[in-house]
């Protein structure tokens, strides 16, 4: 993987690269990631990874129009007796090595960004309560970079929860040595009005464990950018997601797992619930084979639940493998309206209406916030759903 070079701060204008109209429209896995902002033409909404976007929300993130504040983001970590927390500068060795920008926002938040957050769980350490990080939009705009660090054999739970009000574009690494295993909660419940673009990358030693869960209820536009790469052999990676899109959301998870390595796993679902006029949903899924990674195991799934009328939702799932000595691959998407025969079930014994509609999103959502394992995130996600469904009936 090549170094992550140490650009200077606000090294990139705005419209330094002028876009043809002919460009060539690239694949999501070919395009080409770079730590430098110059190598990203300006997103003019035709390109493949930009076509869902809605580029004139994104507040200037990826024109480089975007003027960092002092008052974007503040970032706070609560952490066990025995992990470090570090702030850092851009020349740290470890920012970038879990993965490569693939997109301007990605490049631009790297070239921005002034200092980074750094937890390590040092190798063995087994931690029996979550790492916190509280990120709150403080009304501004910020760029931003973390990295979280497990060595070899550790074990982790790791909760990053956005709130607030913010303009924010961001680099999450993840970087896991061999026979770790982590699981991460990140909770996008922003104000109404806030802006989120990021880019996660994961990278997976051998024999270790990676397990994402992306949650997302809030902003006006949230674009989520999941990448898991594997390091050794053995690794395995479970990626799962929720998020309830309301009236006027634009809400975009595209995932990218890279089989590189022989004999690793993964398995993704992500499911989504969407109401109101104008409320957008994307979700694209890409799974790489390459020829080096016989004995893959690979699945993904992306289920849709429409409530109301003048939701709109884009899923694409892709599947590309460049060998024959797979153990398995697969994808599967769906999207549906609320199914009138299981509410009718329902009323059929006597639950109302309103009961029945919960019980069936409840049902629907069950097993991913299953999959959390921190009890007071699951009751707070419930909580929020059941909002968002009263919000519905108002």
């Amino acid at each position: 993987m090549a170094e992550a070079p140490n650009i200077p701060v606000g090294s990139t204008t705005a419209g330094s690269i002028a876009v043809a109209a002919e460009s060539t429209v690239v694949s999501r896995m070919s395009a080409p990631p770079s730590f430098d902002v110059t190598d990203f033409p300006v997103p003019h909404g035709r390109e493949e990874e930009w076509r869902f976007t809605p580029l004139e929300r994104l507040r200037g993130l990826h024109d480089g129009t975007a003027t960092a504040t002092g008052e974007g983001v503040k970032v706070d970590v609560q952490a066990p007796a025995g992990v470090t927390v570090e702030t850092v500068g851009r020349d740290d060795a470890r920012l970038g090595k879990a993965g490569t920008p693939v997109d301007r926002v990605a490049a631009q938040a790297y070239s921005a960004f002034e200092k980074a957050s750094v937890v390590t769980v040092p190798k063995e350490t087994v931690l029996t309560e979550p790492i916190r990080v509280a990120v709150h939009g403080e009304g501004g705009t910020a760029y931003g970079h973390q990295v979280i660090e497990l060595g070899a054999f550790a074990e982790a739970v790791v909760v990053i929860d956005h709130t607030g009000d913010a303009v924010l574009a961001a680099n999450v690494d993840y970087l896991l040595g061999d026979g770790a295993k982590l699981t991460v909660v990140s909770v996008q419940d922003w104000d109404d009005k806030a802006v989120h673009v990021a880019q996660h990358n994961a990278l997976i030693g051998r024999d270790a464990s990676f397990k994402s869960v992306v949650v997302t209820f809030g902003g006006d536009v949230v674009r989520l950018h999941p990448r898991v790469e594997y390091a050794g052999p053995g690794g395995e990676a479970e990626l799962f997601g929720l998020y309830f899109t309301d009236s006027g959301q634009h809400q975009e998870h595209r995932l990218l797992v890279t089989h590189n390595t022989p004999h690793c796993k993964s398995n993704v679902v992500y499911k989504g619930a969407l109401q109101g006029e104008s409320a957008h949903a994307v979700w694209i899924g890409d799974v790489l084979i390459e020829a080096a990674a016989e004995g893959t195991d690979t699945y993904e799934m992306n289920r849709n639940l429409v409530l109301t009328d003048g939701a709109r939702v884009d899923s694409v799932p892709n599947l590309e493998i460049e060998t024959g000595e797979i153990v398995g691959a697969g994808h599967a998407s769906a999207t549906g309206r609320f199914d009138d025969e299981q509410l009718f079930y329902l009323m059929a014994r006597g639950i109302p209406e309103h009961e029945a509609r919960r019980l069936v999103v409840r049902g629907f959502f069950a097993e991913l916030v299953q999959q959390i394992g921190v009890t007071d995130i699951e009751e707070r996600l419930l909580a929020k759903i059941e909002q968002e469904l009263e919000a519905s009936v108002a």
